[in-house]
């Protein structure tokens, strides 16, 4: 991942302006440490903070066309570059960089481009011949993207919300899916794919199908030129972006450069679930494996700076990005810069436990459509900022443009869980990859039970992160919440803690407008809240938070007093393990 900046239209074009913009362009150095890039252009900026994983040699960015009249600062990966450049033999490239191609395309196919492009990316181009200029983000927002406006009338882009909120009156997240084009005056949808309109698809499940796209999808993302590993949580999601990428890895360029042995990478707290699993998987697939581990209090003591790069104060969010965090900066330590991550699958496949509730087949597929449409402000920003923060770029292989299409196009009706039928959550891809012949991954790890990065790092974790805001935050600060916070007022002493901590970093009203709110079960929506009224009870995001549904859900407070009830826990969970080998 890179950082990026670009103002235009500023009524200061002093050399004072030009150091400002190279100061905040160093707010989003921790990005892309490997090189700094700025090119003015009268009022224009564009700047670049380099993490460089394609052509390291001569990838660094601004990119231009052949006389330099069209410049474009880019974050992301662009997969089908090679295929690109075959359309564009007419031009000339100065770099091997993926990311050129935009200012070719551009030169190519005026701003009507966008949706040739694959992969993951937000960028800004300036076209310096009419003034002109564009910006864009990927369809599912994948690297992120804010968009704010100065009082001078100024229109300014960057990677990460501390690098305008300073100087920017009105900022907000830019949209995915969208294009802003000056020239126009304002933004337009480019993105619009057939399960977009959530209308209910009726295409039969074929699961080679969806095996063959899903590997494709790993594939394609094993394009680099620097060392790289996968993160493994030993969940179904992580397992299988390992399992495909260690099959294909001897065949990828990435092989002659580094080996042909994987490198996984897991953190929890010692003896948690997600370890363990991790460790299974490692040694079934062969990877070369490393296993982190933190403390509870190490995790706290790492809240501020990690709401600092995460610039949120989502209650899940933060839960889940803070061991990344702390795994991110280890896995730099070890010179990769580059990892593959399973993000995306609950929302595509009816994943979190709350879908077990899912009354018909068009609720959990409009609930799995609107999942994906907000990924830009959870999961895939936890994901993303969580690894730049150290300089990791993280690759999302579920969010393949073709392999959602495939997904989503498949009749919901096999998305539902249904016990009857031996189908768990996820059931139509774990069902994909049951290969008796040339098994994937062990049979109780395609079926494990979903497990939240939060909770599967170690459900001590968030019970210590409760208790940390108990002492922090007292009842009369809870009490007057509302007229403190009257935007998304924190219902809970640790959404209170972390409110109070990102308003020091980032106290303007459209800071705190970036951030969605609402109520919320195992991660569902607020609509999906109303699927079982037990829920509203307990509103809490931790998948522990589905009673009745997850194994190791939260007790009522006679289960903690009554030995034999807590060794009922035990007993579900010994019997799920063995449901998993007669399944199928």
């Amino acid at each position: 991942m890179c950082g990026i900046l670009a103002v235009f239209g500023c009524t200061d074009n002093s050399q004072a302006k030009r150091s400002r913009i190279i100061e905040l362009s160093r707010r989003l150095r921790h990005r892309g440490p490997d090189w700094s890039g700025l090119h003015c252009h009268e009022d224009c900026y564009l700047a670049h903070q380099r993490l460089a994983i394609v052509d390291p040699a001569s990838g660094d960015q601004p990119l231009y066309n052949e006389d330099k009249t069209v410049i474009v600062t880019v974050n992301g990966e662009i997969y089908n570059h090679k295929q690109l450049r075959e359309k564009l033999k007419s031009h000339q490239f100065r770099t091997e960089s993926d990311c050129e191609v935009i200012a070719h395309l551009y030169e190519e196919y005026g701003e009507d481009f966008v949706d040739m492009l694959d992969g993951m990316f937000s960028f800004v181009l300036l076209d310096t011949r009419d003034k002109s200029f564009i910006a864009a983000r990927d369809g599912i927002g994948i690297t992120p993207l804010y968009v704010g406006w100065g009082l001078d009338g100024s229109v300014w882009f960057a990677s990460e919300m501390k690098a305008l909120s300073d100087d920017c009156e009105r900022f907000t997240s830019f949209l995915p899916g969208h294009i802003y084009s000056s020239k126009q005056g304002g933004f337009r949808r480019w993105y619009s794919p057939p399960w977009y309109s959530e209308k209910i698809p009726s295409t039969p499940y074929d699961p080679m199908l969806l095996r063959e796209a899903f590997e494709k999808a790993v594939v394609k993302r094993l394009m680099t030129d620097v060392p790289f590993g996968v993160l493994l949580s030993g969940g179904l999601d992580s397992s299988l972006v390992a399992a495909v990428a260690g099959r294909h890895l001897a065949e990828a360029g990435a092989a002659f450069q580094w080996g042909s042995q994987l490198h996984t990478f897991c953190i929890g707290l010692k003896g948690s679930p997600d370890l363990k699993a991790a460790r299974e998987v490692a040694d079934y697939l062969g990877t070369r494996h490393h296993e982190f581990y933190f403390t509870v209090q190490e995790g706290i003591d790492a809240l501020e700076e990690v709401i600092y790069h995460i610039e949120t104060y989502d209650v899940t969010t933060i839960r889940a990005s803070t061991p990344m965090f702390l795994m991110s900066r280890k896995i730099k330590s070890l010179g990769v810069k580059m990892v593959l991550s399973g993000e995306g699958s609950d929302e595509i496949f009816g994943g979190y436990l709350y879908f077990h509730k899912a009354p018909n087949k068009e609720e959990l597929h409009r609930e799995t459509c609107q999942k994906i449409k907000a990924l830009h402000l959870y999961d895939c920003l936890r994901a993303n900022k969580s690894t730049s923060a150290w300089g990791v770029e993280a690759r999302v292989p579920f969010l393949d443009k073709e392999f959602l299409n495939v997904a989503m196009s498949i009749d919901p009706e096999w998305k539902m869980v249904r016990p009857d039928l031996g189908r768990i959550e996820k059931w139509i891809l774990r069902n994909a990859f049951d290969d008796e012949e040339n098994p994937y991954l062990p049979k109780n790890i395609l079926y494990r039970q979903k497990e939240q990065f939060s909770d599967g790092v170690g459900y001590s974790w968030i019970d210590g992160l409760k208790d940390h805001a108990n002492k922090q935050v007292t009842d009369a600060m809870l009490m007057n919440a509302s007229f403190v916070y009257p935007e998304n007022t924190p219902t809970t002493k640790e959404a209170y803690c972390y409110r109070t901590i990102f308003e020091k970093f980032y106290p303007k009203n459209a800071a705190r407008s970036t951030v969605p709110g609402g109520p919320s079960v195992a991660c569902s929506t607020a609509k999906a809240v109303e699927w079982d009224a037990a829920w509203s009870k307990n509103p809490d995001p931790s998948g522990r938070a589905a009673l009745g549904i997850h194994e190791a859900a939260y007790e009522e407070e006679v289960d903690a007093k009554d030995p034999n009830l807590m060794n009922g826990s035990k007993q579900k969970l010994q019997a799920l393990a063995d449901k998993a080998t007669t399944i199928v």
